[in-house]
């Protein structure tokens, strides 16, 4: 699906416990290859910091069922900072468009003191978006998400299926390469998160795979679920 000259993918999300892990996996296995970032334990770790406005639209869109929605993020892979990614996701109900810019070590730093020089002179249309959002909507980072995903792809219609374990928030700091950030579990196994991620359609051979029960198809968002969290705390 295309919208606004951006291409769109489908995006379904289940809680799933351990045993449906097992099944699931061991049938994919077969047709979807391993990602290639994956370790030899077969995940990889990933780290974001989420932005949210001044009146946490991020938050309350996604709560009161905003059909079209956007949230900021940044995002590092194995505590590394050869990558750092600044992101956004767009959603037009169960559509996403990811798009996404590299930064340097020395971006993130600048960034994350309150200088944003390297957003206003980027090229970028990313980069300068996200400052414009910055300046004019008070955009700012709310919470840390972790978890550790595995992760299995296939060429066909760039069909992605996830499991993302051991769900934790930072509520003690914005800092992402802070190795020694408190966190707090939020969902723990044998319970984790399965994404099915595909263009125009999910290839038959993967659908009868993953048959997972319909009901346990869910709207969850990491980011919401660990915002309240930290909230309640």
């Amino acid at each position: 699906m295309r919208n606004g000259g951006k291409k769109f993918r489908h995006e379904l999300k289940y809680y799933i416990n351990y045993n449906d892990y097992i099944s699931v996996r061991n049938r994919i296995k077969y047709v979807l290859k391993l990602d290639q970032n994956a370790d030899e334990s077969g995940e990889y770790f990933i780290r974001s910091l989420y932005y949210d406005d001044i009146y946490d639209s991020a938050l309350y869109e996604k709560n009161f069922g905003v059909n079209i929605r956007k949230k900021y993020r940044i995002r590092i892979y194995n505590m590394s900072d050869k990558v750092i990614k600044l992101e956004r996701k767009n959603k037009v109900g169960q559509y996403v468009c990811k798009e996404s810019a590299t930064i340097s070590r020395k971006e993130y730093d600048e960034i994350i003191n309150g200088d944003y020089k390297s957003l206003v002179s980027s090229k970028h249309p990313l980069k300068r978006d996200f400052y414009w959002e910055i300046k004019n909507k008070i955009l700012a980072p709310k919470v840390i998400v972790d978890y550790d995903r595995e992760a299995y792809v296939g060429k066909i219609s760039e069909t992605r299926i996830t499991f993302d374990k051991n769900l934790r928030v930072s509520y003690t700091d914005n800092n992402i390469f802070n190795e020694n950030i408190a966190t707090q579990t939020i969902i723990a196994m044998p319970k984790m998160i399965m994404e099915v991620k595909f263009n125009e359609f999910l290839p038959e051979s993967v659908r009868k795979m993953i048959c997972i029960d319909a009901e346990d198809l869910s709207a969850i968002s990491k980011y919401v679920f660990c915002r309240v969290q930290k909230n309640n705390i």
